[in-house]
This record gives C-alpha cells, sequence and structure tokens, in this order.
C-alpha cells in the first residue's frame, strides 16, 4: 500500500510523541527493491504526474501478466504496484520498464514521487502547463545527485490552482497562480495571483518567480536535506520537522481535495478503479478506449485526456466506475488477507460486500439534488491503517471479532461502533453521512 497521510490538521506541527524514529533508511519497495508480501514479491513503479503513454501502460499490463499475478493496482499517489512477483524478477522487470521509458534512473527511482492536478488542461478551471512541470522536475530530480538521499516517501505536488492535489499536504507543493475571478475584476483587480510553495502542511507559502517554479520545487527539497544535517536530524517528510524550514509570508486558502468526477468531463474521460485495482484484461480496455495518454490519479482513478463520451458504456461492462454517486465513491482499503499476514480479515471482499449492499451515502445538504455528499471510508485489517486518506474519514478496523467503525481525522468522534460483517454495511454508510 501507499505511504499513509498524516491525518493532523493542516498548519498543525507533528507532537513530538507522533514523530517516528527515523534512524533507519526506509524500506519503501520499488521497481528495483522489490517488497517480500505473502503473496509474492511486489514491486512500485512511479509514475511522475500519474502520466502514462499507451505504450507505456500496455507494457505495465505485459510485466502483471508474465511476471504477477496478473493484476495492477494504483496507489494513493498515481503510482502503480504488481504483486506476485517472483523474487528473482527484478532484473527482468527492470529491463521492460527501461524499454519503454518508466525506469530513466536506477539511483533515483524511488524519489520520483510527484502527483499533478490529473486535469490540467482539460478544461477552464486553470491554465498551469503543470505537465510540463512534471517532466521538467523529474528531469532534473534524477539528474540531481543529493535527490538520491531523499526518502522513497518523500512526495511532491504540483497543483494548477484548483486546489486538489494541495489538499495531499505532500511535502512540497507547488501552487500555481491564477487569474484574478470576476468579482475581483469587477473591483478593477484584474492581475496574475502569485505562484506559491507550500512546504509540508504550513498554512502559509512562499511566493515563486515565474520561470521559477521548478527551481523553487528542488531548492526547498534540497534545503530540508540540509537542515537535516545540519541539526543532527533524521526524518522521511517536511511535516515531521516543520521548525526547520520556515514557513512563507502569503496566506494559504482552504483546500478543495476535490476528486474529477466520474464519467464524461470537458475535454476527456475518467472513470474509477474499485480499490484501485485492474486486471491486465481491464487494463487493456483501458488503454483501448484512450487516446494515447492515461493520467493515473491520486484517488485511484484514471483520466482519459481526449477520449470520447460514448466509450463509458464500455468501460463501465468492463468493470470501472463511471456514474458519479456510488457507495464505491472515495472508498478504499488496504491488501488484507491473503496478500498481507498482519490484516486480521480479508478486508477487500468484506468492504465489496458491505458498498455492493449499503445505501447511496449521499445528503440534501448544500451540493443538494442528492449528490454525493459523504466521508471517504477506508478498511485496513490491522492498527496500521496503510493507504488511509488524509483529512476527516470513516475508519473501518478489523478487530478478528467484525470492525470497529469511527469518523476518524481531525475532527474524530470520539464515539465507535463495533459491528459485525453483517451490520457494518449500514453502519458505514450512516457514519459516512457525518456533518463535516
Amino acid at each position: 500500500m501507499p505511504p499513509t497521510p498524516d491525518a493532523t490538521a493542516p498548519g498543525a506541527a507533528v507532537p513530538d510523541r507522533e514523530v517516528p524514529d527515523r534512524g533507519r533508511a526506509d524500506a519503501c519497495p520499488g521497481a528495483l527493491r522489490l517488497h517480500p508480501a505473502d503473496d509474492g514479491s511486489l514491486a512500485r513503479i512511479r509514475l511522475p504526474g500519474g502520466l502514462l503513454t499507451d505504450r507505456q501502460a500496455l507494457a505495465l499490463a505485459q510485466a502483471a501478466e508474465a511476471l504477477g499475478d496478473g493484476w495492477l493496482e494504483t496507489t494513493s499517489r498515481g503510482n502503480v504496484q504488481l504483486r506476485g512477483l517472483a523474487p528473482h524478477c527484478a532484473a527482468d522487470l527492470a529491463e521492460r520498464l527501461r524499454a519503454v521509458g518508466l525506469l530513466p534512473s536506477d539511483t533515483h527511482e524511488r524519489v520520483r514521487n510527484i502527483v499533478a492536478s490529473p486535469l490540467a488542461g482539460l478544461d477552464s478551471a486553470a491554465s498551469a502547463d503543470v505537465q510540463a512541470w512534471v517532466r521538467e522536475l523529474d528531469t532534473r530530480l534524477c539528474a540531481s545527485d543529493w535527490a538520491a538521499g531523499l526518502s522513497g516517501k518523500f512526495l511532491f505536488a504540483l497543483d494548477d490552482g484548483r486546489g486538489d492535489v494541495a489538499a495531499l499536504d505532500a511535502d512540497v507543493t507547488l501552487i500555481a497562480g491564477s487569474r484574478a475571478d470576476g468579482a475581483d475584476r469587477g473591483r478593477g483587480r484584474d492581475r496574475e495571483r502569485t505562484t506559491v510553495l507550500r512546504l509540508g502542511r504550513a498554512d502559509h507559502g512562499h511566493p515563486v518567480e515565474a520561470g521559477q517554479e521548478v527551481t523553487a520545487v528542488l531548492d526547498a527539497a534540497r534545503s530540508f536535506l540540509d537542515a537535516l544535517r545540519a541539526n543532527g536530524r533524521k526524518a522521511w517528510h517536511l511535516r515531521e520537522v516543520p521548525e526547520l524550514l520556515p514557513a512563507g509570508p502569503v496566506p494559504l486558502p482552504a483546500f478543495t481535495g476535490a476528486a474529477p468526477a466520474v464519467g464524461a468531463l470537458p475535454g476527456g474521460l475518467s472513470v474509477g478503479l474499485r480499490f484501485g485495482r485492474a486486471s491486465a484484461a481491464q487494463w487493456r480496455a483501458l488503454v483501448a478506449a484512450s487516446a494515447g495518454e492515461l493520467r493515473l490519479t491520486p484517488w485511484r482513478g484514471a483520466v482519459l485526456p481526449g477520449a470520447p463520451a460514448d466509450l463509458l458504456p464500455g468501460l463501465a461492462e468492463a468493470g470501472f466506475r463511471t456514474e458519479p454517486g456510488s457507495p464505491w465513491e472515495r472508498a478504499t482499503a488496504c491488501t488484507g488477507l491473503p496478500g498481507c499476514a498482519k490484516s486480521l480479515a480479508d478486508v477487500r471482499s468484506d468492504a465489496a460486500r458491505a458498498l455492493d449492499t449499503g445505501d447511496r451515502p449521499v445528503s440534501d445538504g448544500p451540493a443538494g439534488g442528492g449528490a454525493f455528499d459523504a466521508l471517504p471510508v477506508h478498511w485496513s485489517g490491522c492498527e496500521r491503517r496503510c493507504g488511509h486518506p488524509a483529512g476527516r474519514w470513516v475508519d473501518v478496523l478489523a478487530t478478528g471479532r467484525g470492525y470497529r467503525v469511527t469518523v476518524n481525522g481531525p475532527a474524530a468522534a470520539p464515539e465507535a461502533a463495533e459491528v459485525t460483517n453483517e451490520e457494518m454495511a449500514e453502519a458505514v454508510a450512516e457514519a459516512r453521512r457525518t456533518t463535516k
């Protein structure tokens, strides 16, 4: 599973008692460093910005079939995992990835953690060329010797100004400036809003000069490593040591964190993957529907730029989520049994039954019309809660006797419901309706 976000409120420092011991190197898997699991070895292939050509996507499907269990998993960073790999297949996998440009650096492959606004350039919500930033950052990151010292968990986010990936609380976030809105124009303030660099969970950012965006991102990451060395500290994330790098002078707004809605969108299609998983056959159907490019999202979905709406029925038939408002919306789960021995349950099977039989978790609140307006939900097989969302969410934790359902996150309620598998669907649906 992907590294778990911190649930501390934005702008808040992580209390000393919550800062993990970082005296050892992180064991984050990669394409070359396979992670042993109960169902075979696991490889994590970094995809900066979640970007894939159709050729690269097909190569991943072929690798999953030839070397693994035939399934592909997307992560909360828009990366792809292959499971069920034989321990000796690393060289074969690396050769396949190099052949299609998915392994540009052996020394830096685990630090290419870059998320980006998946709808950038497809609608009128923002105008920043985020994909160009992704490519430049990836190239310069791999060419910087010092960058190999970053943890495999260190995350960069490039937000086109709509506030989607900025809400993921990455270690270094670049938030593009935008034109003033209509109200500002009416007051004679038709101007460019400043591009801002956010460090960790800071509630203020640093202004960035036009043309220096990627340089500012790299300088921040290097300053983090330099500050750790100068102070004799060990950390994987900036949020663990917020005192080492000062926040900037620019106040930051609340970020929407809104994932692309599934269905037809301006400029393409958006689909959801159940628990972020797709068989090789499903993956090929996704590639066939694309116009040559896929963008995997941090919300375990895929955006297909340029794909026509008449392909949606075929994608739905292949098993992808194509209609908004389903209980599956914003629902995630850890690997669980049998892939993880630490798990107390086959959480994905249990969660799927609950989501398929539960009520539609909507409200008649501000969204109106019964639109989807529910908290995210995450099923976990153990206390580690691998892959849980950031912010406020419904925590469904296996106990060995059933599940414990709690509204978690910064505004967590103290009440927890102990439920059986049969009671879980109703309890989860009710918890997701909790007023935000």
